[in-house]
């Protein structure tokens, strides 16, 4: 898989996220810290990626095994430093009622096992750089 995103200025701290598929989410910061409050702070959205591909990851795998999930939730705290830096995630996931102990046990395994969990546990590449407009 293949995704490029490209953000860009509204106005203030507020920027359109393109995200290469004709959709566009846009994140700020609130008023508090000079933003506008438009949008998600980017780190809710890390927080946000975190429960989604969590619920999306056990989702796909019950349905794999047959099972039913009408009601999970997945809930993410996050905690960060005086810096606004994530220091710590903490994941709950709420199971619906009517599994048995096997089941629970795993699908909770299954929970950790997420892309979004797994990178921010194990860390990723990431190169910078310069991209220079032509005149």
């Amino acid at each position: 898989m293949h995704a490029h995103v490209v953000a860009r200025r509204i106005a203030g701290l507020a920027h359109e996220i393109d995200l290469g598929d004709g959709r566009e989410i846009v994140v700020d910061e609130p008023s508090y810290d000079g933003g506008t409050d438009t949008g998600p702070r980017p780190s809710q959205l890390l927080a946000s990626s975190l429960a989604g591909c969590t619920a999306i990851t056990i989702e796909l795998y019950a349905s794999r095994k047959g099972w039913e999930l009408p009601t999970l939730e997945v809930a993410v705290e996050m905690e960060a430093d005086a810096d606004a830096m994530p220091t710590h995630f903490a994941v709950e996931v709420a199971l619906p009622p009517g599994l048995d102990d096997e089941q629970r046990r795993r699908l909770m395994v299954i929970a950790g096992k997420c892309p979004v969990h797994k990178l921010l546990e194990q860390g990723a590449q990431i190169s910078l750089a310069e991209r220079v407009r032509a005149s």
